[in-house]
């Protein structure tokens, strides 16, 4: 089992940033692809960046592209998400998720094609 522990959300102003990290821990190796989505109360998880270790591709949903870039602490075993230019709009609980390398395929955009999911850290943009 993988464990994945996100942290960095917070209270920002619009046009701030904020960088969230999530380390993935106890079984780690496991894993070849990560993302983060994120989710408001009433709606579905919105695809928000993801990261295929293999090959190094990323991809970004259309509402973050240009302000959000997703990376990887090989060392650390640490995907990040920095965020910038941050507007209300951002704000709702971001998740990061894990993919198994036992199981393929992998989308990057589709929640159901991920296997471990960390608790959620709260980010908030004020206007």
């Amino acid at each position: 089992q993988v464990h994945l522990v996100e942290s960095g959300g917070g209270l920002v102003q619009a046009g701030g940033s904020l960088r969230l990290s999530c380390a993935a821990t106890a079984g780690r190796f496991r894993l070849f692809a990560m993302g983060w989505f994120r989710q408001t109360p009433g709606k579905e998880r919105e695809f928000v960046a993801g990261n295929n270790w293999n090959t190094g591709d990323t991809y970004y949903g259309d509402s973050v592209k240009g302000r959000f870039t997703i990376s990887r602490d090989n060392a650390q075993n640490t995907v990040y998400l920095q965020m910038n230019s941050l507007k209300p709009e951002d704000t709702a609980v971001y998740y990061c998720a894990g993919r198994d390398f036992r199981r393929s395929p992998w989308s990057a955009p589709d929640p159901a094609k991920y296997d471990y999911w960390g608790q959620g850290t709260q980010v908030t943009v004020s206007s």
